[in-house]
């Protein structure tokens, strides 16, 4: 990654974060509509990347990210469409079972995507940087090193804390490992949101994101979303995706734990709880 960085300025009241469309639009629909319930303005929402993914809807996400006019972070996914790339870049092992998904799912959205939102993802900045309750705050997707990088909750600190130490901030908002979690240590927040286009492989269809306050210096809170995670998963039936992503949008489970740490596969199937 180029590791240049787009500054917002200052932002106050409440933000919420989320990341992982992943193609999912009646999730995204759904999260948007609670935004405008609570009167949540554009400028307080931060996309942490991977609009694009796995589901059955990418042209339409990223043209109602677009016109909701939030800001948003080029994942990993977006780099390789803006390259022209024949791959996710997700960072699988060759010939892995997310590996050979890929390869279904990554050409459906490569050739579902608009001339205008290529032009689009073209502007989108990998990284964001922002002061917030008198904390500078870094949004990136993986880590700042790579953009594919996988960071968890067991990943060591001191992985995270190399992060911080190159960009010199006080927060950090991550996305990409598809797991809702915040760990604090030292005056440092590492707060990844989760993903809003699958499930957290806890056995619900529940999708996740995050609301970040300015309450006594900076809180935050992991809130579930609830969808028609059915017609999602209908509609990547009726396209050439793989058959088990769609079967996840219900089940709640992922086809498997490649790409987890041993701690994080050990939870696999419990209902995550904040």
């Amino acid at each position: 990654m180029n590791n240049e960085i787009k500054n917002i300025g200052t932002l106050s009241n409440e933000l919420l974060l989320f990341g992982g469309i992943y193609s999912n639009l009646q999730a995204l629909q759904s999260l948007k509509q609670i935004a405008e319930e609570q009167n949540i303005p554009p400028t307080n929402i931060i996309c942490t990347g991977d609009i694009v993914g796995y589901c059955a809807q990418p042209e339409e996400c990223l043209q109602l990210v677009k016109d909701w006019g939030i800001h948003c972070i080029a994942g990993n996914v977006e780099l390789n469409l803006r390259d022209e790339a024949d791959d996710c870049g997700c960072n699988f092992n060759e010939g892995s079972r997310c590996d050979l998904f890929s390869r279904q799912w990554y050409p459906y959205a490569k050739s579902q995507v608009s001339e205008t939102s290529l032009e689009w993802i073209k502007n989108l900045p990998e990284l964001l940087e922002f002061s917030y309750a008198g904390k500078k705050v870094v949004v990136l997707h993986g880590s700042v090193f790579n953009t594919s990088e996988f960071v968890f909750k067991s990943t060591p600190w001191s992985i995270k804390q190399a992060n911080f130490e190159e960009t010199q901030a006080d927060i950090i908002l991550a996305g990409h490992c598809g797991l809702p979690f915040a760990e604090e240590q030292a005056g440092k927040l590492w707060l990844n949101a989760g993903v809003i286009g699958m499930p957290a492989n806890d056995g619900t269809p529940r999708v996740w994101y995050a609301r970040m306050t300015e309450h006594e210096g900076v809180g935050y809170a992991f809130e579930s979303l609830a969808y028609d995670y059915e017609q999602a998963s209908q509609l990547m039936r009726e396209r050439p995706l793989p058959t088990s992503y769609a079967e996840t949008l219900v089940r709640g489970i992922w086809d498997n734990c490649e790409i987890l740490p041993e701690e994080e596969t050990r939870e696999q199937g419990r209902e995550l709880v904040f």
